[in-house]
């Protein structure tokens, strides 16, 4: 799932060396996203659509049993 929320914010950034995804300790399907400043716009979208649309596709690519959630630092 990294692999995969990284590999999309990457797309979408001006700086994609500054994507970081850390899975949250304790929590079985929590990841967190990082990006540049600058960026976190471009990663939430007008009105949070991105960010939805990121969110729908990680539900789509887990197990049919797994709820992944998505959150952005900062």
């Amino acid at each position: 799932m990294e692999e995969l929320i990284a590999y999309i914010a990457r797309s979408l950034v001006d700086h994609p060396e500054a994507v970081e995804v850390l899975k949250l300790p304790g929590h079985a399907l929590v990841y967190e996203l990082r990006v540049a400043e600058e960026d976190r716009g471009r990663v939430i979208g007008r009105e949070g659509q991105t960010i939805q649309a990121i969110r729908v596709l990680l539900k789509a690519a887990a197990a049919s049993d797994e709820k992944p959630t998505l959150e952005i630092a900062g």
